[in-house]
């Protein structure tokens, strides 16, 4: 019973072994390795293994057991050729000492026709045979008895292959040794040697095809590693006997040089080809990470459609599907017109919220961020800028903040990280231009407004010059507006809103020849400043807007267009940049403020109203709320005034807005607001001679505001620009003369001081005095 059960087993493989010959064909068809011009031996699977496959356990070799199957095998011979009886095929389970039967090799050439059994026994190399079974290798000798059977139809193994003397050829023994150690130069070396000593020997031919086939697997992985990929696919044509389930680091190999060579389809093909036939759950699992590195998104989905169900009934790549989701998004983010499957998208967010990685929230919020869903993105971007702020997940809050319309939280999220790659820099200077386009203007910080405008000068970027400019008309500051307007055309000659703010700046100051030199220069490439005439104070907000470009979300890296609209706030002038960043140290003895004038401003008749109680203007009507902010203002209640003027804004009639915003100005400069002042002032248009006063009042302001706060060289800048809308008043050329003096330029703070001195004036006569004091100490002791 026992030799029965053995020779059907051996049967079973023969005939899977043979079965593997003849789909070889097909199989190398697939792939389109297979040449006719170069047929390979026909050499089978197990035949094909390398030195390192033997098992720890050879130690345990049963010679008494091998040859008991062997003459179990031979007890049993294979029917007649021709006889057409097929052998009994009972339903017996495979012992543990049985190979186990694999998959046909991916490529292979056709094999030869089926040799016509001969009457004498034929001539087999047994050599192999024999040095396995010495070695005690039981899983080589089953492979190999299988191997020569199947090419063997007729040959009987011997019955003890132990029996067989084994120092007949100690030559040849030591070849195989050579050869099973993996040392096939020395190998091919002793071969020579034996040959140039006995020109009548010869190698055996299977120790010589065995020996090609390791050497092309050397060549094999030597050009992979050397990235010569075209070399990697000819060995592999060469050599189809490697392309099978006990090489699968071959495959991998070949399918990596099928993509590298532009053939994707090919190397789809060969990691199919491994999850269709191989069984190992370790390389099923390696393939499809290999894979995911190197094929597109849809490929994997074809590959990922081959996975099987584990035992346990979860699924077979659940080890690795977290990576995947990760790289799917990732290639989504690169490509936005790539749709991944939702259930990818879902995945991420469980493992961004159990496993808090700053890297996968960064993911997802790049991929909203992308397919225009800016409140999500932000969500995932301040959730890994809490786990870990860094320029990535601040640049991301930024540029989501900006397609939201909130570029001043995004310049003050990005202004730390400006300067730390040239991506950083863009989304940094293109919130700063959303910024100063926004409408209404921001209410920012003078120290906001520097380091802009410190940035803006430093890197030369024209679309915040040019919102620079609309931001300084905005507040009717004329002279301050064509400087940046000027100053954005020197950087980009070409830059057409820059030419049409300085041209509309121009007709405003009354500088017709400045008008006809721009429409001479754009001439043909601007109608709009060809056809320009004369522009009221309102152009600056309201009129200009309709020609400007809206806001849209931009990718990271690329900088963001603005809108060329006007904006409303005051910042430093481009001529002047020192100013803004190092100011001059001030003498040892600071000279104090001297008394100025209190500011005032005409306004049209009012009638006087009875405002001493304390009442909610928003719940009065837009003209009985106008009339109580003046009377506020009559009796010095300000900042109640401007609640007063702001329920009077709403009014549908342009006469109260006007009205309106020109009270709210005025209260914000006597509560000492002059930023607010400007602001204000742009709620509503205001005639030209309204608005020169106000420009003046709030220069002033802001002029006593720098002095204080010690910054003299903004305080020169801000009486240079008042003195170019109204003459300079007494109090004031006072003020000029101390900040020269704390500036160390004591002949300029001389001249100031004398002619102001000459008037009268007793400030003007200690400042005099002061300018002496530190020019010539001692003859003042």
């Amino acid at each position: 019973m026992k030799s029965s059960l053995v020779a059907i087993s051996a049967a079973v493989v023969v005939a899977t072994l043979i079965t593997g010959l003849k789909d070889r064909g097909a199989l190398q068809q697939n792939l389109g390795l297979g040449s006719a011009a170069r047929p390979a031996p026909e050499l089978l699977l197990m035949g094909r293994i390398k030195p390192d496959d033997a098992p720890a356990g050879n130690s345990e070799f049963n010679a008494e057991t091998v040859a008991d199957k062997i003459e179990a095998i031979t007890s049993s011979p294979p029917p007649a050729p021709g006889s057409g009886e097929p052998a009994p095929q009972p339903d017996v389970p495979r012992t543990a000492a049985e190979p186990t039967p694999v998959a046909p090799p991916i490529v292979s050439n056709p094999p030869a026709p089926q040799r016509a059994a001969a009457s004498a026994p034929p001539a087999v190399d047994e050599s192999a045979l024999r040095y396995f079974a010495s070695r005690g290798d039981k899983v080589r000798l089953q492979a190999e008895i299988s191997r020569l059977q199947a090419l063997y139809p007729n040959w009987v193994p011997p019955a003890d292959p132990l029996a067989v003397p084994q120092n007949g050829d100690k030559q040849l023994e030591a070849m195989w040794k050579l050869y099973s150690d993996g040392r096939y130069a020395e190998l091919r070396k002793a071969i020579a040697d034996r040959q140039a000593a006995d020109a009548g020997w010869q190698p055996p031919a299977d120790l010589l095809e065995r020996l090609g086939v390791a050497e092309a697997r050397s060549r094999l992985i030597n050009a992979s590693d050397l990235k010569q990929y075209a070399t990697v696919v000819d060995i592999a044509a060469a050599t189809p006997s490697l392309l099978t389930c006990s090489e699968v680091d071959v495959l991998w190999r070949v399918a990596e040089a099928f993509i590298r060579t532009e053939r994707p389809q090919r190397g789809q093909d060969a990691y199919a080809y491994i999850l269709k036939n191989c069984t190992d759950a370790a390389e099923r699992q390696a393939t499809v990470e290999k894979a995911s590195t190197l094929l597109d998104y849809q490929p994997m989905q074809a590959l990922l459609a081959l996975e099987e169900p584990a035992v346990d009934g979860s699924r077979e790549f659940d080890a690795i599907r977290d990576n995947l989701a990760r790289r799917f998004v990732a290639e989504s983010n690169d490509d936005p017109k790539l749709a991944i499957a939702p259930n990818y998208i879902a995945h991420l967010e469980k493992l961004a919220e159990s496993q808090g990685l700053a890297s996968d929230a960064l993911l997802l919020g790049w991929h909203q961020l992308r397919r225009n869903n800016p409140a999500d993105a932000e969500k995932w971007f301040r959730a890994a800028r809490d786990r870990e702020d860094t320029a990535a997940a601040s640049q991301g809050l930024a540029l989501a903040l900006i397609a939201r319309k909130a570029p001043q939280e995004a310049e003050d999220v990005m202004f730390r990280w400006r300067a730390v790659s040239d991506d950083a820099t863009a989304t940094y200077l293109a919130a700063t231009a959303n910024l100063m386009a926004l409408q209404p203007p921001a209410d920012l910080s003078e120290d906001v407004l520097h380091r802009i405008a410190a940035e803006v000068i430093a890197r030369k970027y024209v679309p915040t010059a040019q919102q620079f400019g609309w931001y300084a008309r905005s507040l009717n500051q004329f002279q301050t507006a064509a400087r940046w307007f000027e100053t954005a055309l020197a950087w980009k000659p070409d830059d057409e809103p820059s030419a049409y703010g300085l041209a509309v700046t121009r007709e405003q100051l009354n500088d017709r020849k400045g008008v006809l030199d721009l429409q001479r220069g754009w001439a043909g490439r601007s109608a709009r400043i060809a056809n320009l005439q004369d522009t009221s104070l309102s152009v600056s907000s309201a009129d200009t807007q309709s020609a400007k470009a809206p806001l849209a979300p931009q990718q990271p890296g690329q900088p963001v267009e603005t809108p060329q609209r006007s904006a409303a706030s005051m910042a430093p002038l481009p001529a002047e940049p020192e100013a803004m960043q190092q100011p001059e140290p001030e003498v040892a003895i600071r000279a104090a403020r001297p008394a100025m004038q209190t500011v005032t401003v005409k306004r049209g008749p009012r009638q006087a109203r009875d405002c001493s109680t304390t009442i909610d203007a928003s719940r009065l009507g837009p003209g009985e709320a106008l009339s109580r902010g003046w009377c506020l203002m009559d009796i010095n209640r300000p900042m109640e005034a401007v609640s007063a003027f702001e329920t009077a804004l709403q009014s549908p009639v342009r006469k109260i807005r006007e009205d309106a915003a020109y009270g709210q100005s005025l209260a914000y400069l006597r509560a000492g607001l002059s930023g607010n002042a400007a602001v204000a002032a742009t709620k509503a248009p205001q005639s030209r001679q309204r608005a020169a006063e106000l420009q003046v009042a709030i220069l002033a302001d802001r002029a006593l505001s720098a002095f204080d706060a010690g910054r003299y060289r903004e305080t020169l800048i801000y009486l240079d620009q008042r003195a170019q809308l109204q003459q300079e008043r007494i109090d004031l050329m006072v003020l000029r003369g101390y900040c020269y003096l704390n500036l160390k330029m004591y002949d300029d703070a001389m001249r100031i001081f004398e002619a102001a001195a000459a008037t009268g004036n007793r400030d003007a006569a200690r400042g005099l005095a002061d300018v002496r004091n530190v020019t010539h100490p001692d003859v003042n002791d």
